[in-house]
């Protein structure tokens, strides 16, 4: 498969079915603006907390919600947690996940 970035023409590699079909669930998976924000966050300081999050977010930021965020993203493997006392903090499981940034924001 040939694509065209920025005017330069990239030849992909060929992947599975199921590999494809991976690739698509992950997209999903973070395809959400705060979640987003919360990998480019995560990208730059880690590991960070819900609470801390949830402030760097902003004002539209509930705690309920960041909480679903983070768990949905740490149950599908994009997001690793450790407890330490009553907080909860998350790190990114594969750093390969911000190559996402690159090829979309160029």
């Amino acid at each position: 498969m040939i694509i065209y970035v920025c005017g330069m023409k990239t030849t992909l590699k060929q992947f599975t079915k199921d590999q494809y079909q991976q690739f698509a669930y992950t997209l999903k998976v973070i395809a959400h603006p705060v979640k987003l924000q919360i990998l480019h966050l995560l990208s730059e300081e880690e590991p960070l907390d819900v609470t801390t999050l949830c402030s760097k977010v902003g004002a539209e930021c509930e705690i309920s919600m960041m909480s679903h965020h983070l768990a949905k993203m740490r149950d599908n493997g994009i997001l690793t947690s450790e407890k330490i006392g009553k907080q909860v903090f998350y790190s990114i499981k594969d750093r390969r996940i911000l190559n996402i940034f690159n090829q979309i924001f160029i």
